[in-house]
């Protein structure tokens, strides 16, 4: 298990410097992309790239997600790396609980994907784990 982790944490090395430097995060250019890629870290310490959509809601970026491992992986560590037609970006997600912004966002989220928002909900099951998108604190 121990040269198997050794192996890992330059594997996490590289994707980040392959993805570039990390940038200062303004959601609004990212409203009409489709996809992005959310960059977590499994227990084991290695990366895990999943694509995702996103909704900008009133200057905010969003992202969702139901009971996956990179959803468990955000619960753990909200630190995460999104990568964008734009560049790379260091972020960090903070659990959307306020049922007004949840419906706010679900909302957003049903009128940008349409019939396939619908045709996933079942995976993401009732109670998605919606995520708002925040810089980074100098300490984090």
């Amino acid at each position: 298990m121990r040269a198997r982790r050794s192996l890992l944490l330059p594997a996490v090395a590289l994707t980040l410097l392959l993805a570039g430097p990390a940038r200062a995060f303004d959601a609004a250019p990212h409203a009409d992309e489709e996809v992005i890629e959310v960059v977590t870290t499994d227990e084991d310490g290695s990366a895990r790239t999943t694509k995702v959509w996103i909704v900008v809601v009133d200057g905010d970026a969003y992202i969702r997600t139901g009971n996956t491992r990179w959803g468990k992986n955000v619960e753990r560590d909200p630190r995460v790396r999104i990568l964008t037609a734009t560049g790379a970006y260091d972020l960090r997600v903070e659990l959307v609980t306020n049922e007004a912004a949840r419906a706010a966002v679900s909302e957003a989220f049903r009128a940008k994907y349409g019939w396939s928002d619908r045709l996933m909900s079942p995976l993401r099951g009732r109670n998605p784990k919606i995520m708002r998108l925040v810089e980074r604190t100098s300490e984090e």
